[in-house]
């Protein structure tokens, strides 16, 4: 039985042949793609405040928010945090926040979630009271960024007027942003804002019996 000598590949099959097609056609898509965006920075020159929301039922929200607060911390902006709701149990956000007092102005105006509260009087005027502090913060030019943790959930639940939320956003300073977070954030407010992200559960260690852990939850 005669051995088979095995062929020389062609030029054009060689690795290095296929990988300089393969490199080409990635610059070829990649310079289509910046020719793409630099047309859309292009176009979008324009300097405002903005309102952000971060809404949905997976985690991450609040930890967005605050990734905002010290992201424009570090471009020497002043920023404040009130939070909705919340309150009963000590978070390293704030634990770390307060270390800079003069950079960041945090209120704490909740009492805990809704279900442990259980009474709806004294959860409406605790949102009322943050929602002064809030009004306060949006009056102000001083302020660079503000975050309003949890303000969706007290505008599902009806704590507070959403179209008075809105009509304060509107009137604030002209390049003062606004970042709000929780779930079930209203229609309206979704309409008024910016930008909108909807964070889509797709695996929870909470549901593996995993209980919420410091640094990642709290």
């Amino acid at each position: 039985m005669t051995q088979e000598i095995p062929q020389s590949p062609t030029p054009s099959e060689s690795p290095s042949a296929t990988d300089d097609a393969r490199n080409e056609r990635h610059r070829a898509r990649m310079a289509r793609k910046k020719a793409l965006i630099d047309d859309k920075i292009a176009q979008s020159q324009r300097d405002c405040g903005v309102i952000v929301i971060t809404t949905g039922n997976g985690k991450g929200k609040s930890s967005s928010g605050f990734g905002m607060v010290v992201r424009a911390m570090g471009h020497g902006m002043k920023t404040g945090v009130v939070q909705f709701i919340k309150g009963a149990i000590p978070t390293g956000e704030e634990t770390f926040l307060r270390r800079f007092p003069s950079e960041c102005e945090f209120y704490v105006m909740g009492e805990g979630y809704t279900w442990e509260t259980q009474d709806r009087t004294r959860d409406i005027a605790k949102a009322e009271a943050a929602w002064e502090q809030a009004r306060r913060m949006l009056s102000d030019p001083s302020f660079g960024l503000v975050l309003f943790d949890e303000l969706n959930i007290a505008l599902k639940l009806g704590y507070l007027d959403v179209n008075t939320v809105i009509a304060d956003l509107q009137a604030r300073p002209e390049m003062q942003h606004v970042v709000i977070t929780g779930r079930g954030a209203p229609q309206a407010l979704v309409d008024a804002a910016d930008t909108v992200t909807d964070m889509t559960p797709v695996k929870h260690a909470f549901a593996q019996g995993i209980r919420a852990q410091a640094g990642v939850e709290m």
